[in-house]
C-alpha cells in the first residue's frame, strides 16, 4: 500500500494549476479508496459558502454552481467533526434534506472528511459507493495520512492562481518582529537549489542562451574529469553511469526544451529548473524502483548545471530603496548584503519567532514574518508586498486601499518612535524611584550608531559570530581585533560584553559544515571553542588586544552546561592573556561571565556564579530547552512561550542565587525586549536588561510608566496562574490600563 500512497502523493505534487490539482485529488483518491464517486467542496469565505470545486464519477454537475451555507446541513456536519464521517447509507441522516439528491442518486456508502490548513477549515471531501457499505478503517487511515499534503497542495495552487490573475492575496505566518513594511519583494535563494530560483524575465535572450550553453559544456567537462579521476576505483557499470550523464547533457531534446523557455522571455536559471523539475517528476511517477531512483540522478545533474550557470552570472543584485527580503530561508548573510537603510521587511518560509534571522530583524527594527508556508517565492520577485509583523500577515499585490491603510499605520509608528526618542537621556527609573540599567545587544556593523542614538548605557551582548558568518574562512586575529576595537572605543568607558564565538544550531558557518540529527543539542557554542582551542585562543587574543587603553572588555562564554567547561575556558583565557601581556603590558584582565542557556546551568547556578564576575541569561535557548520546543519549528511555535510558569520560576531561582553571592545578573535574550515581560523582569530583580536598539526606547517607556510596587503585585498575581496564555492576557490588560497599548499592537494607541 505504501507504493500506492507514494504514487498518489507524487501525482498530486506534480499537478500544475488549481483546476488540475483539484481534479487530480478527487480522481486519485477515488481510485485509492475504491470509491464510485467523489466531490470536493472548498470554502468561499467572502460568501460564507461551501462551493463544489471538483468531482469524479458524478453526472454532469456544474462545477461552482452547487453551494451550501457554512455550518449547515450534511457538509456543515462533516466540517465540524474532528474525525471522518463513515456511513453505510448517507440518506439515513437528518441533515440529508439539505443535500442535492440528484447529484448523489443511486449512491449509498458514504465517507466525509474535513480538510484543514493550519487549523483553519479549508473544505470537505466526500466519497461514495453504490453499495450500502462503509469504507474500511485502513482506507480511512490512508485518507487521513494524505490530508496534510492535500491541504498544502490546494493552498499553494490557490495562491499561484490568485497571483497569476494579479489579484491581492493574504498569507499567514508567525509574527516575528513587530512593525509594518511596504515595499518590493527581493527573492534571495541558496545556490544550486532548483526549487528556489525565482521566475524572472530575461534581459537579453541571446546572452541567456549563451550562458546556458557554456554551463552545459562546463558541466560535461566536470563530469569527464571526475570520471577519469575515479576510473581506478569504479566498476565498468559505474563508469557507464557518468557516460549516461554526459549523454543527457548533450541531448538535443534537453537543450531545445530549455532554450524554448528562454526564447519565450525567461532567464536561463528558471528555464533550466522548470525542465529539470518536469523530468524529475516523470521519473518519480514510474513504478519500477530502479528507474524511479534515476530521478535523483537527473536532479543532481540539474544542480550541477545550475551551479555553473550561477557561477558565470554577474553577482550584481538590484535592491530597491524599500526592499523586503523573501526566501525559503533568509540568512544573516542575505541581510548584510542589502545596502544600509534599504531593508524594510523580511518574509521567510522557514523559521519562527526565535530563529536567528528573526532575532536580527528585531535588532534592526525591521518587521518580519516567519514560517509562511505555501509562499510562492519564485513568482513574487519585485512585486509590491506588505509585511505586518504584528499579526504575522503578508499581503501580496495589495490593493491601493490596503496600501493606504498600512501607510497610515506606518506613519503612526514613526510618530510614536519620534515621541520615544525624547527619552534618550532620561534614566530607566520607575515611578517610585527604582533604577534599572538598559544595555543593548549588537552584532551588525550598523548597530553601534543605533545603540548610541537611543541612549544605551553599555553593550550587554555583542554577537561576535556575525563577521564569521559573512566570510568564507575564519577571520584572522588582526581582522577580529579591528572589528572589536571599533565597538569598545565607541562605548568607552561603558562596559561591553563580548560573547565568544557562538555557532551551531541555526547559525552555520559555510566553511565549518556541521551535519547533525539534532543540531541544537549538538556541537555548538563553547563545545566548538573547547574542541578547537586554536580558534578560541585567536579570538580571545584579538579581544584582549582590542581592549588596550579602554579597559571596558567583558568576556561572556556561551552554552556552558558543566563546571569543567567553565574552568577549561577560563584557563585558556588566562593563557591568552599571558601571551598578549608579553607585547601589550597595559592590557588588563577582563571580567568573565557566562550565559545561562541550559537547564543544567540553572541547577548549578551557585557553583557557576562563584567562579565568574557576572551572569547573563540567554532566554532564547533557555526557554527552548526548558520546554523541549524547537524554536525554529513553526509547527510547535505556539508552545514556545516566555511566560510559561517554569520559565518564570527558573529566572527567579537564578536571580536569587546570584544576588546571594552579590553578583550582578542581566538578561539578554529576546524576552528582555518584550514590553509585557519587562514588568515581571523588574519585579524578579534583574540588574540589567540588554535589548536590541530598536526596542530600548519602548522598554524604557514601560519602566518609566510603572512603579516597582505595581510590578511586584503583578508578579505575585501571575505566579498563581498555571497558563502562559492567562499570564500574557493579564499583563496585556495591565499595559492597556497604564496607557501603553501602542507597544503591543500596530499603530500609536
Amino acid at each position: 500500500m505504501s507504493e500506492k500512497l507514494r504514487l498518489v502523493r507524487q501525482k498530486i505534487k506534480s499537478a500544475k494549476g488549481l483546476d488540475v490539482v483539484l481534479h487530480t485529488i478527487v480522481e486519485q483518491l477515488s481510485k485509492l479508496l475504491d470509491a464510485d464517486a467523489c466531490c470536493l467542496f472548498l470554502i468561499d469565505y467572502a460568501q460564507d459558502e461551501y462551493v463544489l470545486k471538483a468531482k469524479y464519477g458524478l453526472p454532469s454537475t456544474a462545477i461552482g454552481q452547487i453551494r451550501f451555507r457554512l455550518g449547515e446541513g450534511l457538509i456543515g456536519l462533516i466540517s465540524k467533526r474532528s474525525e471522518p464521517l463513515n456511513l453505510d447509507d448517507w440518506q439515513s441522516l437528518p441533515e440529508v434534506a439539505s443535500f442535492s439528491s440528484d447529484v448523489m442518486q443511486g449512491l449509498h456508502g458514504f465517507l466525509g472528511i474535513s480538510i484543514r490548513y493550519k487549523c483553519q477549515p479549508l473544505g470537505v471531501l466526500i466519497f461514495q459507493r453504490q453499495a450500502k457499505q462503509r469504507f474500511h478503517e485502513e482506507q480511512i487511515s490512508w485518507l487521513i495520512t494524505l490530508t496534510v499534503q492535500i491541504a498544502t497542495s490546494i493552498v499553494a495552487a490557490q495562491t499561484n492562481e490568485t497571483l497569476k490573475d494579479q489579484k491581492s492575496i493574504v498569507l499567514v505566518g508567525i509574527p516575528s518582529s513587530s512593525g509594518v513594511g511596504i515595499g518590493k519583494a527581493v527573492v534571495v535563494y541558496p545556490r544550486s537549489n532548483l526549487r528556489a530560483v525565482p521566475d524572472r524575465a530575461a534581459k537579453d535572450i541571446d546572452a541567456e542562451i549563451k550562458s546556458f550553453k557554456m554551463a552545459l559544456i562546463e558541466t560535461q567537462e566536470e563530469l569527464q574529469a571526475l570520471s577519469q579521476r575515479l576510473a581506478g576505483r569504479l566498476s565498468s557499470e559505474e563508469r557507464e553511469l557518468f557516460s549516461s550523464y554526459i549523454q543527457i547533457l548533450a541531448s538535443p531534446s534537453f537543450y531545445k526544451e530549455v532554450v524554448s523557455l528562454i526564447s519565450k522571455g525567461k532567464w536561463a536559471q528558471w528555464a533550466l529548473c522548470q525542465v529539470i523539475s518536469q523530468h524529475v517528476a516523470e521519473f518519480e511517477a514510474i513504478s519500477d524502483p530502479y528507474l524511479r531512483e534515476r530521478s535523483a540522478d537527473v536532479e543532481d545533474l540539474g544542480r550541477r548545471v545550475l551551479f555553473h550557470l550561477q557561477s558565470g552570472a554577474r553577482a550584481v543584485r538590484e535592491y530597491p530603496k524599500k526592499t523586503i527580503l523573501v526566501g525559503e530561508e533568509v540568512t544573516a548573510a542575505s541581510l548584510a548584503e542589502v545596502p544600509e537603510g534599504y531593508l524594510i521587511g523580511i518574509v521567510s518560509v522557514k523559521g519562527s519567532t526565535n530563529s536567528h534571522v528573526a532575532i536580527l530583524a528585531r535588532a534592526l527594527g525591521v518587521p518580519a514574518v516567519m514560517g509562511v508556508e505555501c509562499m510562492p517565492i519564485t513568482q513574487i520577485d519585485f512585486r509590491t508586498i506588505i509585511v505586518d509583523g504584528y499579526y504575522g500577515q503578508v499581503y501580496l499585490s495589495p490593493s491601493s486601499q490596503i496600501c493606504r491603510e498600512f501607510l497610515t499605520l506606518s506613519e503612526e509608528e514613526r510618530e510614536l518612535d519620534k515621541e520615544l526618542s525624547s527619552l534618550r537621556d532620561l534614566p530607566a527609573e520607575t515611578l517610585d524611584g527604582y533604577r534599572l540599567s538598559l544595555y543593548v545587544n549588537t552584532g551588525l556593523a550598523g548597530d553601534i550608531h543605533r545603540a548610541l542614538s537611543v541612549g544605551a548605557e553599555g553593550v550587554g551582548l555583542h554577537r561576535t559570530e556575525v563577521p564569521f558568518m559573512l566570510r568564507d574562512r575564519f577571520p584572522t586575529e588582526e581582522e577580529q581585533r579591528i572589528i572589536y576595537r571599533q565597538l569598545l572605543k565607541a562605548f568607552s568607558p561603558s562596559s561591553v560584553v563580548m560573547r565568544t564565538l557562538d555557532v551551531g544550531g541555526d547559525k552555520i558557518l559555510p566553511y565549518l559544515p556541521i551535519d547533525e540529527e539534532n543540531p541544537f543539542l549538538g556541537w555548538r557554542g563553547i563545545r566548538i571553542s573547547l574542541d578547537q582551542p586554536n580558534n578560541f585562543l585567536t579570538q580571545v587574543r584579538a579581544l584582549l588586544r582590542a581592549s588596550e587603553a579602554f579597559h571596558n572588555l567583558h568576556i561572556m562564554l556561551p552554552m556552558i552546561s558543566h563546571v569543567e567547561q567553565l574552568d577549561e575556558a577560563v584557563a585558556l583565557i588566562q593563557r591568552a592573556y599571558q601571551t598578549v601581556r608579553e607585547t601589550h603590558p597595559m592590557v588588563e584582565f577582563p571580567k568573565i561571565g557566562i550565559m545561562i542557556e541550559v537547564p543544567s546551568a540553572v541547577y548549578q547556578i551557585t557553583l557557576l556564579a562563584e567562579r565568574v564576575d557576572f551572569i547573563s541569561i540567554g532566554t532564547n535557548d533557555l526557554i527552548q530547552y526548558l520546554l523541549a520546543v524547537d524554536r525554529n519549528n513553526g509547527r510547535v511555535a505556539k508552545l514556545y512561550n516566555c511566560f510559561h510558569p517554569a520559565v518564570l520560576q527558573a529566572l527567579m531561582q537564578i536571580v536569587h542565587a546570584c544576588h546571594q553571592l552579590k553578583k550582578k545578573v542581566s538578561i539578554c535574550g529576546e524576552m528582555a525586549g518584550d514590553p509585557l515581560a519587562v514588568i515581571l523582569l523588574m519585579a524578579i530583580g534583574f540588574d540589567i536588561l540588554s535589548v536590541s536598539a530598536s526596542r530600548l526606547p519602548r522598554v524604557k517607556w514601560v519602566v518609566r510608566n510603572f512603579s516597582m510596587k505595581k510590578a511586584e503585585l503583578l508578579l505575585e498575581q501571575v505566579l498563581k496562574m498555571h497558563s502562559p496564555r492567562l499570564i500574557q492576557q493579564h499583563l496585556e490588560r495591565a499595559l492597556e490600563a497604564a496607557g501603553l497599548g501602542g507597544l503591543i499592537r500596530a499603530g500609536r494607541s
